[in-house]
């Protein structure tokens, strides 16, 4: 998994190929952007990476696997601090970076979406991607930042 969200976070790109909400009769107010999408937001890069394989019933360790990961890079490929709170709907998620977000109102870099199981994974990944990308070399390094990754339930 780490592989895949240094290859997403480095190839990051927008494609459009399921109905928007607006498409699904959901109103919103506002008017859309050009996409009608977050990346009409001025800096903002998201990127996803499905994987489907197999089929049949489930076999621990060995699939069908169906799972993903979605990055949002709110300030680009930059671990420059934005304003950030969170909110938790149902009370249950899984996240990394709540304590940073709550104790400084910011966030460094990208945030991952994931499944359960992988938040730790991604929250790595993210981490790897930052130190190869803003090491300083210094004995002191921060560059790893504090990673946010968060679970979505993917079960179907």
């Amino acid at each position: 998994m780490h592989a895949v969200i240094l290859l997403l976070i480095n190839s990051i790109a927008f494609s459009q190929s399921k109905p928007r909400a607006r498409a699904l009769g959901i109103p919103f107010h506002g008017t859309p952007g050009p996409l009608n999408a977050i990346t009409d937001v001025k800096g903002v890069a998201v990127g996803y990476k499905t994987i489907i394989k197999g089929e049949g019933k489930l076999v621990t360790g060995t699939g069908p696997i169906r799972t993903g990961v979605t990055v949002i890079c709110p300030n680009g490929k930059s671990i420059d601090p934005l304003p950030a709170a969170w909110y938790s709907l149902n009370g249950d998620g899984e996240m990394t970076g709540i304590p940073a977000i709550d104790d400084y109102g910011l966030n460094y870099g990208a945030i991952g979406i994931t499944n359960t199981n992988s938040v730790g994974t991604v929250r790595d990944g993210i981490g790897q991607w930052n130190v190869k990308h803003f090491s300083t070399g210094k004995l002191v390094d921060f560059s790893f930042g504090l990673p946010v990754a968060a679970e979505t339930w993917d079960v179907y």
